[in-house]
């Protein structure tokens, strides 16, 4: 089975940085047509003049996707730059850390509306391009569409000042589920990968000049080494691609093993 995604168009949203980025430029060296979408519109195009072929299979857009118009205007300019969409990549993520007792805080609201909303939001406007530029062809009853999102281990993990991120992962998760057993009988997989201990945009910004930290999490992760993003990049192409033709719903967890441990230190018998 092929994990070839050439000549496919690929939409991937948080791709101004991190592991957004790295999927962006794989899939790009892979022979799909990119559309890298962000809000940071100076990091796009400085990003994007460095990608090979990028003036064939690349474009940006930079805008709010939390605004039901400016996920319209992404779909549009897609369409006009590639005539089609194929896969649809959820990479934005916002990790909030924010004090689980206070009750002043919308840090919960704040990380369910980046995390959670937009990715549905933008996940039904695409599977429905989808399922349109399918209808009366030989694709209808085949594999039409790929989504996939990106969420995080703290779906399963206790962290209380991650709550919100903690709550907005899981939540993402449970929404791919339900949106992969809605959209089957179009076509349409939808998948998520759960990252931990990979270098994010995020990531990269706690550990510099934290040692401490870095070390924190390399004694937590059982292969002892962080996660390289062009090593999502690669789990999230074998999704898109027909090699996962019989894959739906499912959430892969890239993590080094990390979910693996017991995270309190009293031992249990």
């Amino acid at each position: 089975m092929s994990y070839s995604i050439s000549g496919k168009t690929a939409i991937v949203t948080g791709a101004a940085n991190g592991v957004g980025l790295a999927i962006a430029r794989h899939f790009v060296a892979q022979g799909a047509n990119v559309v890298l979408a962000d809000r940071d519109e100076s990091k796009l195009k400085s990003e994007i003049a460095t990608l090979s072929g990028a003036s064939e299979h690349a474009i940006f857009f930079a805008g709010d996707l939390r605004e039901r118009l400016t996920i319209a205007n992404l779909l549009s300019a897609t369409v006009d730059a590639f005539d089609r969409v194929d896969i649809l990549v959820n990479a934005t993520r916002s990790c909030i850390v924010s004090d689980p007792l206070d009750d002043q805080c919308d840090a919960v609201e704040t990380a369910l509306q980046q995390n959670l909303l937009a990715s549905l939001k933008l996940s039904q406007v695409i599977a429905k391009r989808m399922i349109s530029q399918a209808e009366g062809s030989s694709e209808r009853m085949k594999a039409i569409g790929s989504i996939i999102n990106l969420s995080s281990i703290a779906a399963r993990r206790t962290q209380p000042e991650l709550m919100a991120y903690s709550i907005a992962s899981a939540a993402l998760d449970q929404m791919t589920r339900s949106l992969a057993v809605a959209y089957a009988q179009h076509g349409i997989r939808v998948n998520g990968v759960a990252l931990g201990s990979v270098m994010s945009a995020n990531l990269k910004d706690q550990m510099q000049n934290n040692d401490d930290y870095r070390d924190k999490i390399l004694r937590q992760t059982p292969m002892g080494r962080i996660g390289a993003s062009s090593e999502a990049a690669e789990a999230v192409q074998f999704l898109a691609s027909n090699a996962a033709a019989f894959m739906t719903g499912q959430i892969v967890t890239i993590d080094g093993g990390r979910t693996l441990l017991d995270p309190v230190s009293v031992p249990v018998h």
